[in-house]
C-alpha cells in the first residue's frame, strides 16, 4: 500500500471510559493489522482524552494519540475535521475507521474530501485482499450487500455500523505507548459553536448494548401501548426501541429511536410490534439475530424479514406473552 502503513481507528469515550464502538473497532483493526503485520493507532479527542488511553492498549492498540487541547473539548465539526486530517497526514495510515456515530457521519466524508481519501459509509465487514481492502456496506434499504474495493496510494476512511466488528478480550499485560498531541487550531476558523447541551433521557439498558429489544411502532395508536412494550422488555431484561413515528408524535423520546435516521441495533433477540416494516427503519435492526413480528397486518412488510411472525393486535397478543413470562416454571 505504498507509503501508507497501519490502521488508525478514532475512539469515542464516556466518562472517561472506551465507548463499546470503540473498543470494537479496535478489535477489527487488530485482526486486520495482525494479517498485514502492521501497527493499530488510536485517537482520543477531548477535555480527558489521556483517561482511556490505557484502555485503547488493552483492547488492542499500540499506540495512543490523545488530543486534550481546550479547543477539542467540545464536538465541532471543523477543529475535529482538522485534527484528524491532520493526524493522518502524521503518521499515514492506510485505513482510518470510525464509528457510524453521529460523530463518524459528520466527521469522516469531511476528512476524507480534505485528503482525497477513498470513503465508505456505514460498513458491516472490512477485508484484506491482494493489498487492498474490500468494504461491504449494506444498499437498497438492506436488501442487498455492496462490496467496494479501496484504490491503492490513498488513505481508505471507513465509518463502521455498531456490533459489526468483535472486540478483543482484553489483556491487562499489553505493552503501548500514549503520545499526548499538541496539535494548533485556530478557533477563529469554526462556523458553529455549541450554544446549549441538554443530556436525553435515558432508562436501562442502553440500545447499542442491549442483547433483547421490544420496539413499538406507529401501530400502537399512541404511548399508552409502550407501557405493555416497556413491561415486555422488563420481564426480558432488553431495552425499548421505537420507530420513527413514535418520536414524531411525541409518544417517546428521539434516543429511542431506531433506524437509518436513530440507533442501528444487533441484539440476538428483536420484537417488533406494532411496526409496519419501512426500509429506513429495517436499515437499523436488520443484523438482529432473531426478528420476532407481532402485527394485525398480514402484509406488513416485516414479516419479510422476521424470523417468527404472529398475526394479531398487539392489545390481545402482549398480555397473554407477558402473562406467560411472568408465570414461574416448574
Amino acid at each position: 500500500m505504498g507509503e501508507y502503513k497501519g490502521i488508525l481507528v478514532v475512539g469515542e469515550y464516556e466518562e472517561e471510559k472506551l465507548a463499546s464502538t470503540g473498543k470494537e473497532l479496535l478489535g477489527g483493526a487488530r485482526r486486520l493489522a495482525d494479517q498485514m503485520k502492521q501497527e493499530v493507532s488510536l485517537l482520543l479527542v477531548g477535555e480527558k482524552a489521556s483517561s482511556p488511553a490505557r484502555q485503547g492498549i488493552v483492547f488492542g492498540a499500540d499506540k495512543v494519540y490523545a488530543a486534550e487541547d481546550p479547543v477539542f473539548a467540545e464536538f465541532n465539526s471543523e477543529s475535529y475535521t482538522f485534527l484528524i486530517s491532520e493526524v493522518c497526514q502524521k503518521i499515514r495510515p492506510s485505513l482510518c475507521l470510525m464509528g457510524q456515530t453521529d460523530l463518524g457521519r459528520d466527521v469522516a466524508p469531511r476528512v476524507a474530501a480534505r485528503l482525497g481519501a477513498g470513503l465508505c459509509m456505514d460498513c458491516v465487514e472490512v477485508k484484506i485482499d491482494s493489498g487492498h481492502f474490500l468494504q461491504t456496506r449494506p444498499v437498497y434499504g438492506g436488501k442487498a450487500m455492496a462490496v467496494m474495493a479501496s484504490s491503492p496510494g490513498q488513505i481508505q476512511i471507513n465509518t463502521i455500523r455498531a456490533k459489526s466488528m468483535v472486540p478483543l478480550v482484553p489483556q491487562e499485560e499489553r505493552k503501548g505507548e500514549t503520545i499526548n498531541l499538541s496539535v494548533g487550531f485556530n478557533p477563529s476558523l469554526m462556523k458553529t459553536k455549541l450554544t446549549n447541551r441538554r443530556r436525553l433521557p435515558a432508562e436501562g439498558i442502553k440500545l447499542e448494548e442491549a442483547r433483547v429489544i421490544v420496539a413499538g411502532g406507529g401501530g400502537l395508536g399512541g404511548p399508552e401501548g409502550f407501557e405493555m412494550i416497556k413491561e415486555l422488555a422488563l420481564l426480558l431484561r432488553g431495552a425499548v426501541g421505537a420507530t420513527r413515528v413514535p418520536v414524531d408524535e411525541k409518544w417517546v423520546p428521539l434516543s429511542m429511536e431506531i433506524g437509518q435516521t436513530g440507533k442501528i441495533v444487533s441484539p440476538d433477540l428483536y420484537i417488533a410490534v406494532g411496526i409496519s416494516g419501512a426500509a429506513q427503519h429495517i436499515t437499523g435492526c436488520l443484523n438482529s439475530k432473531k426478528i420476532v413480528a407481532i402485527n394485525k397486518d398480514p402484509d406488513a412488510n416485516i414479516f419479510k424479514i422476521s424470523d417468527l411472525g404472529l398475526v394479531a393486535d398487539y392489545r390481545v397478543a402482549l398480555p397473554v406473552l407477558i402473562e406467560k413470562l411472568k408465570t414461574p416454571l416448574h
